[in-house]
């Protein structure tokens, strides 16, 4: 259970990072809010897995599923560069973050 967290957490990440590029600086009501929203449920559910998981590798997923998240969303909605670099690097930080994640031990 303490893995989905971090997953849903993860995935949280990545809609905060995109709403605060949408935000402009938080200028934008709605994309702030939105922003604050996602940070906030993001951050509650990777503290409610830390109680049960490493900080290591607990860290090093849920950064690496918001970062290639907000990599993808990018690429995918706000026409960002699609490189064959950028894809290959986004496989290996989940690759690196499912690592960690098996590497890892629950208390």
């Amino acid at each position: 259970m303490a893995w989905l967290l971090v997953v849903v957490a993860g995935l949280l990440e990545t809609g905060f990072a995109v709403c605060l590029k949408l935000s402009h600086g938080f200028t934008r009501l709605w994309p702030t809010i939105a922003f604050c929203v996602f940070a906030l449920g993001s951050f509650g559910l990777l503290t409610l897995s830390l109680k049960k998981l490493d900080v290591g590798p607990a860290y090093a997923v849920w950064t690496g599923l918001g970062a290639a998240g907000t990599a993808v969303y990018g690429m995918v909605f706000l026409g960002d560069v699609v490189s064959t670099l950028k894809i290959v690097s986004i496989t290996l930080v989940i690759a690196g973050a499912i690592g960690l994640q098996f590497s890892g031990s629950a208390h």
